[in-house]
């Protein structure tokens, strides 16, 4: 584990996932990415934990990646990164799955929660992903979920144009459950967990597989896009790209 990734196991059988690591909103590192692989991988394993929920500190769900660190590990092939493993347990995870997103959610922080069963937002909440901006293409198999969520034309104008939208658009496009203030959205986060934690194991895995549709489908556009994104992180524009990046964090 990682003092950025804070792990909570209610009596209740939630697992309360929560990044911690304000001073950079929450952006990711490698020990980040791989602390959630491992809480995610233990909650499967586990008959105590019914559901999983993920939160940030307060006022940031995830900037995305660090790029600082990502860049660093970038010298190692894209196979090995914790970022790919950790999107690939989050595809594969068999504990239902809900997201409480408060202020920024960037890249892999907007992502993650289309693999989530419930999504709740705080009216703060701002999605984005910049993925082309950064010589990338997206990850955590978007490319394949997202059109089916909202259409071509809008994951289009999200994917290629890194649109950003607010809660209310998220809400309209049913990529969020429900709108609820900062100070109360964890809370109902956790209260909609429990609800799916004390409901019939087996029912609920059921349920969900048929909700979701051809896993083996997900996974291969997951893949299908991790080949893609290690050619461009070793591409000039994305070299480039990562390089005014640093350049403006560094004098800023």
């Amino acid at each position: 584990m990682t003092e950025h990734v804070a792990i909570q196991d209610s009596a209740e059988g939630v697992r309360l996932i929560r990044l911690d690591r304000p001073e950079k909103k929450n952006a990711l590192t490698g020990a980040m990415y791989d602390a959630m692989r491992e809480a995610l991988a233990q909650a499967d394993a586990s008959d105590a934990i019914g559901a999983i929920v993920f939160a940030g500190a307060p006022g940031a769900f995830s900037a995305g990646n660090d790029i600082a660190d990502f860049v660093a590990g970038a010298r190692k092939p894209f196979t090995e990164a914790p970022a790919l493993h950790f999107i690939r347990q989050l595809a594969r995870t068999t504990t239902p799955m809900v997201a409480a997103v408060d202020g920024i959610a960037v890249g892999i922080g907007t992502t993650l929660t289309l693999h989530c069963d419930l999504v709740y937002a705080s009216p703060a909440a701002r999605f984005r992903m910049p993925f082309v901006e950064l010589g990338l293409v997206p990850e955590a198999a978007s490319s394949y979920l997202l059109p089916r969520r909202v259409g071509i034309l809008k994951a289009t104008e999200f994917l290629l144009l890194s649109q950003p939208f607010d809660a209310d658009e998220a809400l309209r496009l049913g990529l969020v459950n429900a709108i609820a203030p900062s100070d109360l959205l964890l809370d109902h986060a956790l209260a909609q967990a429990e609800r799916l934690a004390a409901l019939p194991p087996g029912a609920v895995a059921a349920t969900r597989r048929l909700i979701r549709g051809n896993q083996a489908e997900v996974e291969a556009a997951l893949e299908a896009e991790a080949v893609a994104f290690e050619a461009r992180l070793r591409s000039p524009e994305a070299q480039e790209a990562f390089g005014r990046f640093l350049g403006k964090t560094r004098t800023s």
